[in-house]
């Protein structure tokens, strides 16, 4: 039974999958201090969690069975993402669930900062008829500046152009192509502040952009734009923002998140009057609560089954690549990892990986992460998983580098070559049809085997009678083989065998097989 605590509010949809798993206890504990958390995280396999939740590298130590982090939102940096690496805990967001929601927000703010709603709103309610008072300006050629073109960036462009909005953008991680295909302008950060009508924020927070609209940055920007914030609160420095609004160095600000949340009664933005505020409502609609619930539920429970990894932050692939198409090469590489490990003649220093496919870039750190959990996963004193595999190995002074030179010429294929002293080994793999995984080349001996199971490795001296007397040997000890897969080395006369059992030997049995006359080394593992 996996158990998981629920301890922010979570969407009922999401509870209801929760209690209809058949291998699940889950816990709905709201409102626990810092202090209780770390108490009760020990029991848990997963936590699920909003912003009202705090994961620290104190709950994460607690945390001896966590597995699982599943953040109900896109923002994650309530989540010490480096601690939970360093623990292999999976740390997991939902960024499509509230896209929608979070982009209409940003338009309503947008629409009402340019026709005055609120303040018109305010003035007729104490029983004024100013209309004068209240002109807008039309967003209809208009030019809205996006700070982070991911999702929600990308569907506020899209609304916006429908208002027929000029768009740039700012995003360091974007295309020219993509910018092309989408009909925006990319631009570096001055030149966006200083074009700006509207200036949107989609970027993440980070130590990169921690108050990356700063007085400086405000300075560029036009006294008639309207600064904009739906993502997070430490984007800004707040301050600074409310003496540019004081200054008339810029028009109007929109914000619904802030640096603390509920903001302290000191923050100069709460109350300012020319400030459109709403309580963190980006996500904030019925079907974006739904839709939350469900994905970081369904995520959280594939996760802890072992089915597959989506919007996984910590993990070290490329967010363009879906787990479906990785876990085939990342699973690959460490049964390559394995085999190198069960192989190798004294302590591997180095490992080198390269990557044969078309999305080859992208797939070199998954198929890195998954040699090194091969390599490391037998000796390591913890749990080793994709996520951490990486840290482990470079703390250990063991990091992979990219070759070049010792791939297989064929599509779809990993390899890795490590080296002791002394010695180095190359082990390839391909992928067919997609998730058809098979080891084609160990050194120089090339065939197409099965890393599956119960595998025996066999060096022998390339004569006649070996299958013989080897399948006698193995009948004898009532071993059954699966599949015999041999590769040959002319030069040096020898012969390499990948032979799958139904069940391993034991190591009287073992050494019964390493001492038949043309063998010269056995090893078995499981695969």
């Amino acid at each position: 039974m996996y158990k998981i605590l629920v301890s922010d509010k979570l969407g009922q949809a999401g509870l209801d999958l929760l209690e209809a798993a058949a291998d699940v206890e889950v816990s709905v504990q709201t409102g626990l201090s810092h202090e209780e958390l770390v108490d009760v995280i020990g029991d848990f396999h997963a936590l699920i969690i909003r912003s009202g939740t705090t994961v620290t590298e104190e709950v994460l130590e607690a945390g001896k069975q966590l597995r699982v982090v599943g953040r109900a939102g896109v923002g994650v940096d309530n989540v010490d993402i480096d601690a939970a690496t360093r623990e292999g805990v999976i740390v997991m967001n939902t960024p499509s669930a509230n896209t929608i929601a979070t982009a209409e927000l940003t338009m309503a703010l947008m629409m009402a900062a340019a026709r005055n709603v609120v303040q018109a709103d305010a003035s007729l309610r104490t029983g004024e008829w100013a209309r004068s008072s209240f002109a807008g300006t039309e967003l209809r050629g208009k030019t809205l500046g996006v700070v982070g073109f991911g999702r929600i960036g990308r569907a506020v462009a899209k609304r916006a152009q429908a208002f027929d909005m000029k768009i740039c953008v700012f995003d360091p991680y974007v295309s020219e192509s993509v910018a092309r295909d989408l009909d925006v302008e990319l631009m570096e950060l001055d030149e966006v502040l200083a074009a700006s009508d509207y200036l949107t924020l989609h970027a993440a927070l980070s130590e990169e952009t921690k108050q990356l609209i700063n007085s400086e940055r405000l300075a560029l920007m036009k006294p008639s734009a309207v600064l904009i914030n739906v993502a997070r609160g430490g984007l800004l420095d707040e301050v600074a923002v409310a003496s540019a609004l004081d200054s008339d160095s810029l028009r109007l600000a929109a914000i619904d998140v802030f640096s603390s949340e509920p903001p302290e009664d000191s923050n100069p933005l709460l109350g300012h009057a020319k400030v459109i505020h709403t309580p963190h409502l980006g996500a904030s609609t019925a079907e974006a609560q739904r839709d939350v619930a469900i994905d970081v539920v369904n995520q959280t429970l594939d996760a802890l089954h072992g089915d597959k990894i989506t919007d996984c932050v910590n993990l070290g692939f490329s967010s363009s690549m879906s787990f479906d198409s990785v876990a085939p090469f990342i699973e690959l590489a460490e049964k390559m990892g394995q085999l190198q490990l069960a192989m190798a003649d004294g302590p591997i220093t180095s490992v080198e990986v390269e990557v044969n496919a078309e999305a080859a870039d992208e797939l070199m750190k998954p198929v890195a992460a998954g040699v090194l959990k091969g390599l490391l996963d037998a000796s390591y004193d913890g749990r080793v998983n994709y996520v951490n595999a990486p840290m482990i190995g470079a703390d250990a002074g063991l990091e992979v580098s990219r070759a070049e030179g010792i791939a297989e010429p064929r599509n779809n294929t990993a390899s890795c070559r490590v080296t002791w002293d002394g010695g180095e080994r190359v082990i390839s793999g391909k992928i067919y049809d997609g998730s058809e995984q098979r080891i084609v080349r160990i050194s120089s001996y090339k065939f197409e085997a099965e890393p599956k199971g119960t595998v025996l490795l066999m060096l022998n001296r390339d004569v006649p009678g070996v299958i013989g007397s080897v399948g006698t040997k193995l009948g004898e000890l009532g071993i059954n083989i699966g599949e015999w897969r041999l590769g040959r080395d002319d030069e040096r006369n020898e012969a390499l065998s990948f032979i799958n059992l139904d069940k391993a030997p034991d190591e009287a049995q073992l050494a019964e097989l390493a001492n038949l006359e043309p063998v010269v080394k056995v090893v078995v593992l499981e695969l």
